[in-house]
């Protein structure tokens, strides 16, 4: 291969008929002329690039085009906007009951308003601290249960090796959800009724001395954590019980080559993989920390006042002041700090988590 003086070689390919390959031929260019074609290459190249950046600009389309394309989406979603807007934005405007003096004849938006005279008033019957107190001790005994009780029956439901078995195990567990608190509440009542209960009943066959649950102040947090864990472990499950299916069968595949007992491959597949989902459902439940299941406040325990110090929580409170007292500003003011309490908790607990992991976060 050959090079004059100037150093410059223009390459030319031609396909050779013989052997069918392409032969590189170099010949000898002037140097102008060889700048020339660089050159006109080089302005070819930076054309063909501002070209493809302008067809790749992308232009988003308007509001109305995409409302206009994806209506009969659109469509279908309307009736859970509508839902939402009647029954969740449309009665947070009642919030004003809060800073007003209710008279039934100017309503709502024509009552006086009293500034936080409501919140006073909540302040000094001094109950706030107490229920506010129990309905969030309360919920963390729940959230924190709730999980490792959901958790732990959807990983042993899924280890069963009996079809039948399974099936008739979750039926079993779920059964309990659909019992509401009017009836979980009655079938209590008769059978740790301190006359005339099953339990008593029994005890006293035995020579045992009754025990009045109703007169006991001190065990009904046990009787209320146990009854909450009870009636929602089985609707909990499901959802950790569908992550679990979802999971990647060749892992545990994997593991059991290795040698893995299924102890191990719980520990250190399942329950991992199973926490992105449990943070999700831990987040929505301390959004709703500061409110209480009133069914089961208030159908379990009655209107007992030897009890209230330690079953008492905000939602029962705020109906026993809107039934007995009818001040209807006082139980808003109520309602309202603790709608505050919520919302502070979640937003602060999402920032927590999205600091740590955003993957985790809600939002």
């Amino acid at each position: 291969m050959r090079e004059n003086t100037l150093g410059y070689m223009c390459i030319d390919y031609k396909s050779c008929p013989i052997y069918n390959i392409n032969i590189v031929k170099l010949n000898i260019c002037d140097k102008n002329k060889t700048r020339n074609k660089m050159r006109n290459l080089s302005m070819k190249g930076e054309a063909k690039v501002a070209r493809t950046k302008k067809e790749t600009i992308y232009k988003k389309p308007s509001v109305f085009k995409t409302m206009k394309k994806h209506w009969m989406l659109l469509l279908m979603l309307a009736p859970a906007i509508i839902y939402v807007l009647i029954f969740s934005y449309a009665p947070m405007t009642g919030i004003v009951l809060a800073f007003k003096n209710f008279q039934y004849a100017g309503g709502i938006y024509k009552s006086p308003w009293c500034g936080l005279n409501n919140f006073k008033a909540l302040l000094i019957a001094g109950k706030l601290g107490q229920v506010t107190r129990n309905t969030l001790l309360y919920n963390i005994a729940f959230i924190a249960l709730g999980v490792v009780f959901e958790m732990g029956s959807a990983i042993l439901i899924n280890e069963l090796l009996n079809k039948y078995f399974k099936k008739i195990a979750q039926t079993m567990m779920f059964l309990p959800y659909f019992i509401s608190w009017v009836v979980a509440g009655a079938i209590m009542y008769n059978v740790f009724n301190f006359e005339r209960g099953i339990v008593n009943h029994v005890m006293t066959t035995f020579g045992v001395s009754a025990f009045d649950l109703y007169n006991t102040p001190g065990a009904w947090p046990a009787v209320l954590i146990f009854l909450k864990v009870w009636k929602g472990t089985g609707y909990g499950s499901v959802v950790y019980l569908a992550s679990i299916t979802s999971l990647d069968q060749e892992m545990f595949e994997a593991a059991s080559i290795d040698g893995a007992s299924a102890w191990q491959k719980i520990r250190y597949i399942t329950i991992p993989s199973l926490m992105p989902t449990m943070m999700i459902m831990v987040l929505l439940a301390i959004g709703n920390i500061f409110r209480g299941d009133f069914g089961l406040f208030y159908q379990t325990v009655k209107s007992s006042a030897l009890l209230q110090p330690v079953t008492d929580v905000i939602d029962t409170y705020v109906f026993r002041l809107l039934i007995t007292n009818g001040d209807i500003g006082v139980s808003a003011a109520a309602g309202l700090y603790q709608s505050i309490l919520c919302f502070i908790t979640i937003n602060v607990c999402n920032y927590l988590v999205k600091k740590y992991d955003p993957d985790y976060a809600l939002y």
